[in-house]
């Protein structure tokens, strides 16, 4: 269990505003790409055994260019939204169906642990070839020289 977690316990029925920090390797992150913290800020609805939790993450992910392999930070903020309920409410192969569903979590009543729903919103926020700016101009093909700093004879 992560430290990524809705204390559903001390969370009286209504709507609360709750924020959560942990660092990237509670997440099963690496925290060398992952610098810094982890934020989460969250409105959590609590209706008896049922609980929504819906807001933001934010974090900063360090990342190779894939044009000039320099290293950049880049800021993300993906939103966040998780349904849980209490386990054992239901028929339990209905519950192995539903927690297939990646907005669908079940709970003890006690803890809603949110690390493995944020660690995959954070992974699937990044994008599949990651540029350092929009006009970086690489690496010349010919003699490797980095166009964003210098002027190569290749074309």
């Amino acid at each position: 269990m992560s430290s990524f977690c809705v204390e559903l316990a001390s969370l009286s029925p209504g709507f609360h505003r709750i924020g959560l920090e942990c660092g990237a390797s509670e997440l099963g992150l690496s925290q060398g790409d992952w610098p810094g913290t982890i934020r989460g800020d969250f409105g959590v609805e609590k209706s008896g055994d049922q609980v929504r939790v819906k807001g933001v993450l934010t974090a900063v992910a360090s990342l190779a260019c894939v044009r000039c392999l320099k290293t950049f930070e880049l800021s993300v903020g993906p939103p966040f939204d998780v349904y849980a309920e209490r386990a054992g409410s239901g028929n339990r192969r209905d519950e192995e169906e539903l927690e297939r569903d990646e907005y669908m979590k079940f709970h003890d009543g006690r803890k809603l642990d949110l690390g493995e729903a944020a660690r995959e919103v954070l992974l699937l926020e990044l994008p599949m070839a990651p540029h350092c700016r929009d006009d970086c101009r690489g690496l010349c093909p010919v003699c490797g020289a980095d166009r964003n700093v210098e002027t190569c004879p290749h074309s």
